[in-house]
């Protein structure tokens, strides 16, 4: 916690009143109380009421987009590859009434249904060897919002923002991601709601940004110049188009399914439609569209389609270890510097699990060498 504070959270709160406030809020997230709002986490700093805590997420002066870019930084310092993924996603924070920034009855897939709700979408670091953190964030605002301006004015929404999808909103932070020199990787990952956006992959492949994007079955294509759907150009595939890889590790060990490719050259000649067949039930299908710069193993297409997963895992571990969600805030403002909190400790977490992995893998290579094996 020492290290994260001098590295990351003090350089932004030029007062000590603020910068100490910060300290407690994220030691507070990663303690092991029940609920992590304004008052829990007043009590656990030790205050009589939860004001200072109100005050740091809604009047104090400081940067949560600044403190987002040093988290950033801090990513690719310590996780940063040029395997590593990218991920974007959204996930549903359930709130009551029609005050708080962006809320409104609306679908959430947290959820599983329509619900009132407020939007966030993310974007998600993914290292080879099983590290994965939040790095970017931003708050979807539904077109009703823009039609009531004195809404607007209430939550505290800035004049400058105006509506974008949330399609628009992961590009946003890829292009963010992409433009930060102490960032790397090399694919881009996102679900349906992303991959069937023409416009996000077009973006990505005029940034030369390699990806697969997950896509729905009824996705269009074009095969040998034919224009036809993913699950029927898939329907046409013989037995020996089809391979069997594991995409990761899951709560069960390897996550084994059979895959096929197939080669569509729309946008060059390293264009592909990638499938994903269940072992346990055939009828079971899961559609990728895939594009790189160069030529790629279809193993190194199964990785980063896999990869995808990473945004969901660390979703349910900020929402249950970091109280994410546990927020009771109206404005905007206060979103993201709440959220922003929560990630900084999220990746606390990571980079002492990335570094006991480290520790321990060193520990082994020790034991190899002693005994003289190879």
């Amino acid at each position: 916690m020492d290290e994260l504070f001098s590295q990351v959270l003090a350089p932004f709160f030029a007062r000590s009143e603020p910068r100490q406030r910060a300290r407690a809020f994220v030691g507070g997230l990663l303690s092991g109380l029940e609920r992590k709002n304004g008052w829990s986490l007043a009590e656990y700093a030790g205050d009589v009421t939860p004001d200072g805590m109100q005050r740091l997420l809604n009047h104090a002066r400081w940067d949560a987009d600044a403190l987002r870019d040093a988290l950033r930084a801090q990513v690719g310092e310590r996780l940063g590859c040029l395997e590593g993924v990218l991920v974007v996603d959204d996930t549903g924070f359930e709130k009551k009434g029609h005050c708080s920034a962006g809320v409104q009855r609306q679908y959430t897939g947290t959820a599983g249904k329509i619900t009132n709700c407020q939007i966030g979408v993310f974007a998600a670091y993914a290292a080879p060897g099983g590290s994965r953190v939040l790095i970017d964030r931003e708050l979807y605002l539904p077109a009703s919002w823009f039609a009531e301006p004195e809404r607007l004015e209430a939550a505290g929404v800035p004049q400058h923002v105006v509506f974008a999808t949330k399609p628009e909103l992961a590009w946003t932070m890829i292009e963010r991601a992409a433009d930060d020199v102490l960032l790397s990787f090399g694919w881009v990952s996102g679900d349906e709601a992303y991959g069937d956006n023409t416009v996000l992959r077009r973006r990505c492949r005029e940034r030369g940004l390699n990806h697969v994007f997950a896509v729905s079955c009824d996705h269009p294509i074009t095969v040998a110049g034919t224009k036809t759907r993913a699950d029927v150009a898939v329907a046409a595939l013989d037995r020996a188009a089809w391979q069997r890889y594991s995409c990761g590790d899951g709560a069960k060990g390897h996550r084994f399914y059979d895959w096929a490719w197939i080669t569509l050259g729309e946008h060059g000649p390293h264009d592909w439609l990638l499938v994903r067949r269940s072992i346990s039930d055939p009828t079971e299908l899961a559609f990728y569209r895939c594009w790189a710069t160069g030529p790629v193993a279809l193993p190194t297409l199964v990785r980063v389609a896999g990869a995808r997963w990473s945004i969901e895992e660390c979703f349910q571990a900020t929402k249950n270890e970091v109280g994410l969600d546990h927020y009771q805030v109206r404005r905007h403002t206060a979103w993201y510097r709440h959220v922003t909190l929560a990630m900084i400790a999220h990746a606390h977490l990571a980079f002492l699990a990335a570094h006991a992995a480290t520790q321990g893998a060193h520990s082994r290579t020790n034991v190899v060498s002693v005994h003289g094996f190879p």
